[in-house]
């Protein structure tokens, strides 16, 4: 007999069920965003929103701490870094031409923009939104009764906004390794891969 017993007081309810399918779910999408992001969101949302119960300056402050991390995650998406003959690990944004601000030493050239780039900033985006939105201090804030009406919305759209960029990042793999990701061990040019 198994030492854990089997007290129906102990099973999960409905709602600890959907809660706890909807927080796996943005766990696994969490990994595809810049994690600085991400920390500033779920540190400062609690507080912005008053922990779901928002009067309008709340709302206001939660909407631009959105803003502001959904444009964080799209520009982190057109940053790499590098590192040097030093070691010492340089960022920049990636332009047609390559890589922003320069290095007298090193060819910086094969870091210039791709369509991927804009793939994935697309879909940080959208991982972030969801994040975002589905967010019990955003939900309680914003749209109170969406959660008691629209339980099933809230368990299947982070699996499935997941599957989706998950298939996109696999035709579009991203090898940059800009603010907010871990950074590269070398000059890594992608030119190789336009």
């Amino acid at each position: 007999m198994s030492s854990k017993s089997r007290n129906p007081s102990h099973a999960r309810t409905p709602t600890q069920t959907i809660t706890q399918a909807t927080l796996t779910g943005l766990g696994n999408l969490i990994k595809l965003l810049p994690t600085g992001t991400v920390f500033m969101f779920q540190f400062l949302n609690p507080v912005f929103t008053n922990n779901g119960h928002c009067y309008t300056v709340n709302k206001y402050l939660s909407a631009i701490l959105i803003v502001v991390c959904g444009l964080s995650c799209w520009v982190a998406s057109f940053t790499d870094s590098y590192t040097d003959s030093q070691g010492n690990t340089h960022y920049g944004i990636a332009t047609t031409k390559g890589l922003l601000p320069g290095s007298p030493t090193q060819d910086l050239s094969g870091y210039k923009l791709r369509l991927g780039d804009f793939v994935h900033a697309f879909f940080a985006l959208i991982v972030f939104a969801v994040v975002a939105l589905l967010d019990p201090n955003t939900v309680g804030c914003f749209y109170p009764s969406f959660e008691s009406t629209q339980k099933a919305l809230l368990m299947a759209l982070p699996p499935a906004i997941g599957a989706a960029s998950g298939v996109i990042f696999v035709v579009f793999p991203n090898n940059r390794h800009g603010i907010g990701y871990p950074s590269s061990q070398g000059p890594t040019p992608y030119s190789d891969l336009d």
